[in-house]
């Protein structure tokens, strides 16, 4: 069946396109920007790549008359910039507006689990959303979901930052909301369940795993599982602002995610009864602390296939990471080291390893103290790290930077920066035929403040960038 794939570099449709692939599926992917989708990981015939932008209706027509089901997995929550729910408004307007020109029998929306009337903003767009997406000309199913536990997702990685930074867990009341967390797995399963399966067209179902827990339950169990000793004090003042900023500082989230969260978390999700496991022939649900062990095997063995923490963040990427490929040179500061090498396999090593745990090679001090400076500003700070300590593709994040390009071939590496600046920046490493490493940072900087914040860090880069292309170079 030709199936299409919305939201394809997401952290969903980058775990669901294999499953649909191995079950012998053609796939078209839709993503907004074609630099961000790593083809060489599906070599497969079977996929195909369109670049589509919801929001924008003259891009539509890149979309197949031909397929048959598809998967509806696009979000703005984590969206820096605008209104989320008015983007998701759109983009859900302008998908049923060009599916329903096409062959399509059916749509699965993922969604969230609501349950109250007094919903978040995010689950009032959610809601919103399955709304606009119903029509005469296709079957919608949708699917919703609460917590989701796996390697890379948002719930998972908070979760893992609070129990494993924080011995005294100092927590708001939203802690004693209930909720029905779900393994990753479970949720491909039910997704492919629902592929083409009539029973369920036009139907919604709540989807979670076998347990009702309160988030504080959610900790503790996690502690347990990890061979952590935590206590936990939930305190009645903790206003949904301070929350929100508690989330942050703590966590790898943006602040803009964090608010949506809190809000979010007020709300107690739990599944209403359904006969979904019989009309898709029983799935085996997972339970919290096995879902929590089947997500650190993953992660030991550096197999996360996507991680929330790739969704674009700064505005200024929204058009397309290719744009930024070509970096300026008019009006801009540079600062370009260029050392001598000797093993060229060993420095490209170097440098496809920088960042994250193993660091940025010299005065890693600094790196963490201006992560905290970004933090403090409203940035994204360094707690995002790289999902894969040796492999990195295009489109992912990287602590603060966003990867432009990483092209073994090209045997260079760029990045983006994303921390919070009065200007652009950009950071390139690259091994040149003479065997040279050739490392040069631009910045590119917005008014007087721009310039005036280059001039007071210059100093520092002198120190820093000098001793990081020396010791990329030797080590």
């Amino acid at each position: 069946m030709k199936i299409l794939l919305t939201g394809a570099t997401g952290y969903i449709a980058q775990r669901l396109l294999p499953v649909l692939l191995k079950n012998g599926h053609e796939v078209v992917c839709c993503v907004r920007d074609k630099s961000r989708f790593n083809k060489d990981r599906y070599p497969s015939q079977s996929v195909s790549v369109v670049e589509v932008n919801f929001l924008d209706e003259s891009t539509l027509d890149q979309i197949p008359d031909d397929i048959g089901v598809v998967y509806y997995l696009i979000h703005s929550m984590s969206t820096s910039s605008g209104d989320f729910a008015k983007m998701e408004d759109v983009s859900a307007r302008n998908f049923r507006s060009r599916i329903e020109q096409t062959n399509a029998e059916q749509v699965i929306y993922l969604s969230g689990i609501i349950n109250e009337k007094n919903l978040s903003k995010h689950l009032s767009s959610r809601k919103n959303v399955e709304e606009i997406l119903k029509s005469d000309k296709y079957a919608l199913t949708t699917l919703k979901a609460g917590i989701i536990i796996g390697s890379g997702s948002a719930s998972f990685e908070i979760i893992r930052d609070l129990v494993e930074k924080l011995p005294l867990i100092i927590a708001p009341l939203w802690l004693n909301t209930k909720s029905q967390p779900i393994a990753i797995r479970n949720v491909l399963d039910y997704l492919l369940g629902v592929l083409n399966n009539k029973p369920t067209f036009n139907n919604s179902y709540d989807i979670g795993g076998s347990e009702v827990m309160t988030y504080k339950d959610m900790l503790l169990r996690f502690a347990k599982v990890r061979g952590l000793k935590r206590v936990i004090w939930v305190i009645p003042f903790m206003t949904p602002r301070l929350s929100s900023y508690w989330l942050y500082f703590v966590t790898s989230t943006s602040y803009s995610l964090a608010t949506h969260l809190v809000n979010s978390m007020k709300v107690e999700i739990v599944c209403k009864e359904n006969n979904l496991n019989e009309l898709i022939g029983g799935v085996q649900v997972i339970g919290y602390d096995k879902a929590i062990k089947l997500a650190f095997g993953k992660i030991e063995q550096n197999q996360v296939a996507s991680s929330w923490k790739d969704a674009l963040t700064s505005s200024t990427l929204n058009n397309g990471i290719s744009q930024h490929i070509q970096v300026p040179v008019n009006g801009c500061y540079t600062d370009k080291r260029r050392v001598k090498i000797e093993n060229t396999d060993r420095v490209l090593k170097n440098i496809w390893s920088i960042g994250g745990t193993t660091g940025w090679y010299y005065g890693n001090w600094l790196w963490e103290i201006r992560g905290i400076m970004d933090k403090m500003a409203g940035g994204v700070g360094l707690r995002r790290g790289r999902k894969n300590p040796t492999e990195i593709s295009a489109g992912e994040s990287l602590d603060f930077w966003r990867v432009l390009l990483a092209s073994k071939e090209e045997k260079r590496l760029l990045l983006y920066a994303e921390m919070k600046l009065p200007g652009e920046a950009w950071l390139e490493f690259k091994i040149t035929n003479d065997n040279m490493l050739v490392q040069t940072a631009t910045f590119r900087p917005l008014g007087i403040w721009g310039r005036t914040y280059w001039f007071a860090v210059l100093p520092f880069h002198g120190f820093i960038f000098k001793g990081m292309g020396n010791r990329i170079a030797r080590i």
